[in-house]
């Protein structure tokens, strides 16, 4: 799942772009980003973030990079392939 401070439209519209085949949330107000520690002030959406959680619900690993978007991906498969 993925969760940005976009609104819906702009999330709807990202999705159909990307057919990425999962569903994304919308957080406009930031509380989730809040929540997660991923908040920052102004106008800047949140700070990117991916965190990896197993079938038992437990957090395996945050991935933080802003300028590396494949960071995200390549670390996350990483983990989930080695079954932790």
């Amino acid at each position: 799942m993925g969760i940005s401070a976009d609104q819906v439209d702009r999330q709807r519209a990202f999705d159909e772009r990307n057919s990425l085949g999962f569903p994304l949330l919308s957080d406009p107000d930031r509380s989730v980003h809040r929540l997660f520690g991923t908040s920052r002030r102004g106008p800047l959406p949140g700070k990117r973030a991916t965190f990896v959680i197993g079938s038992d619900r437990k957090l395996l690993k945050i991935i933080r990079s802003e300028t590396n978007m494949a960071t995200h991906a390549d670390e996350a498969l990483e983990v989930l392939r080695a079954g932790n």
